[in-house]
């Protein structure tokens, strides 16, 4: 396999290739409101190091967006594209992502999978993330 990159989201020369790749996700990714360009932006302006891609040959062929509050940490859109799967990618940008929250100060994380993404949560499992008994709601606010 090409040698995998792992390096900071740049807005906006990697926004139209994250997009694509998010879109292209069979299961699991859903593209909404908070994917437009004014609200990566935004993502960007709090923690940008927690953004990252990973790279081949030029190309993105993953994704995955960390957020850190101060208290919490959560993990958005882990996604590597169909070529690039069993390769590690996915591995590498996780182990990324927690390294950078660890090193803010943060003591827990939490994510999302959707419940039809069984492969997803055997990896997650893999990885050491648990299945929560809470209940998650949600509400928009815009």
């Amino acid at each position: 396999m090409t040698s995998v990159t792992i390096r900071p989201f740049q807005y906006p020369a990697d926004y139209g290739a994250a997009i694509a790749l998010w879109n292209s996700i069979e299961r699991g990714v859903r593209v909404g409101p908070s994917d437009t360009p004014a609200e990566i932006e935004k993502k960007l302006l709090r923690d940008p190091d927690l953004f990252l891609v990973a790279v081949s040959d030029g190309g993105l062929v993953g994704t995955v967006i960390g957020g850190y509050d101060g208290r919490r940490g959560f993990v958005y859109h882990l996604a590597v594209a169909q070529g690039f799967r069993r390769g590690g990618v996915g591995s590498r940008l996780m182990t990324e992502v927690e390294e950078r929250l660890r090193r803010k100060g943060c003591i827990r994380s939490y994510l999302l999978v959707s419940p039809d993404n069984n492969e997803a949560m055997r990896h997650y499992e893999k990885w050491g993330w648990r299945l929560l008994d809470d209940q998650v709601y949600g509400k928009d606010l815009a």
